[in-house]
């Protein structure tokens, strides 16, 4: 018996069997299609993140104190802005832009907005990758740190709270920040990205207000306590030298004898994507291994009703036999039947699929979602593989009946 005629004699039971072969396959539709529109999602969230840090700048590096990993050293020294002014005249720096971190409340009539005002230079637009909206007046300049002004810079959703619409225009309106009289001079552009918290619930103000009139920032030496310095390194290949620099600088400055006694720490947003990268990754992967259940269910599912098809067609098997069919022919009509049934349920499965990317990408439109190749060759592969491995057992059973005791079977 050649391919063609085993295909032909296998569809043709199917089609006999046809309400029973469509249940049989549910269960590799639903695995498959969980295993290709979790995988779809999973890629799509990953791709979000990477976007989403990439417009936050891949040559970006964030300087901050941290505690140092040792024991010998106990004392974190804070930055300063000299330090951030020493780092803008390192080799490789483009931009650098000190922040000062004030805890606030933003009052307006009877409406209240409490959240961490930002005190920052005006290089903070370009370095963070955040300007003003096109009706949204101006950023904080130079004239503003310079004199220390009381003027503020609001995200949408401060609007929001404030003014009870995030399209208000509220230039040029008073605001009271810890009981002081600021004027807003510019709204922030709508900001998505991949931290859990709402980028636009912020107040910008000048760094030297903050450090000044809405607290007490001064330290030894005439300098001013910063809460993290951005560095904008001239482009993406000077990352590592940019952070060597500044690593090197700060070691100095901060009389670093020994390592792990570090009281700073410089990241980039490549590392923090990195990371982030692997923990999506991880999750997409628990989503597949869970789908994945399912198609083992699906294969147990194969597996029995093609046992239930050997038992009933035992008399069919014994005249087969009987009339010159090799044992090889009977293996290979109930694997194609196996087989058929696999594969039509990964068909089917990998259509669900593209609905669920479909249904997704229509439920939240910033995760842009869709089939690829690798997961469509996957979704085939494993489908294949479930119907030879749990079709195999039945159909040798099949083969190795002899005729004799198939014909006496009642």
């Amino acid at each position: 018996m050649n391919l063609s005629e085993g295909f032909r004699i296998a569809l043709n039971s199917l089609i006999i069997n046809r309400l029973r072969a469509i249940l049989t396959t549910l269960g590799i539709v639903i695995g498959v299609g969980a295993v290709v529109g979790l995988t779809s999602l999973g890629r799509g969230v990953q791709d979000y993140v990477a976007s989403q840090f990439a417009d936050l700048g891949a040559n970006t590096l964030t300087v901050t104190s941290s505690a140092p990993s040792s024991h010998t050293r106990t004392q974190v020294q804070a930055l300063t802005d000299q330090e951030a002014a020493a780092i803008a005249k390192l080799t490789g720096v483009k931009q650098v832009s000190p922040t000062y971190g004030v805890p606030g409340t933003v009052v307006y009539g009877t409406e209240t907005a409490t959240l961490s005002l930002n005190g920052v230079m005006p290089a903070y637009a370009e370095v963070s990758n955040w300007f003003p909206r096109s009706d949204g007046g101006r950023f904080i300049s130079q004239a503003d740190v310079d004199d220390t002004a009381r003027v503020v810079v609001l995200g949408e959703s401060t609007v929001k709270d404030l003014f009870g619409d995030k399209t208000h225009n509220p230039i040029g309106l008073s605001v009271q920040i810890n009981g002081r009289v600021f004027t807003v001079i510019g709204v922030m552009d709508n900001r998505s990205g991949a931290s859990p918290a709402d980028l636009n619930a912020a107040a910008i103000i000048p760094i030297s207000t903050a450090q000044t009139r809405l607290a007490d920032a001064r330290v030894r030496g005439g300098a001013y306590k910063v809460s993290q310095i951005q560095v904008m390194a001239e482009s993406q290949e000077e990352i590592s030298l940019v952070r060597q620099e500044i690593s090197t600088y700060l070691t100095e400055a901060h009389g670093i004898v020994y390592a792990g006694d570090e009281d700073f720490s410089v990241s980039s947003q490549a590392d923090l994507l990195n990371s982030i990268s692997a923990i999506t990754g991880l999750l997409t992967v628990f989503l597949g291994g869970v789908a994945g259940i399912s198609l083992l269910v699906g294969g147990i599912g194969i597996m029995n009703i093609m046992l239930v098809s050997v038992t009933e067609r035992t008399r069919e098997i014994g005249l087969r036999k009987a009339v010159g069919a090799q044992a090889g022919d009977i293996l290979s009509q109930f694997l194609m039947e196996s087989i058929i049934l696999s594969l039509l349920g990964g068909l089917l499965g990998i259509t669900m699929g593209w609905l669920i990317t479909v249904i997704g990408g229509a439920i939240v439109p910033d995760l842009h979602l869709g089939l690829t190749l690798d997961s469509v060759m996957l979704a085939t592969g494993v489908s294949s593989f479930v119907g030879i491995f749990f079709g195999l057992y039945p159909a040798s059973r099949a083969a190795r009946m002899r005729p004799i005791d198939a014909l006496r079977f009642e």
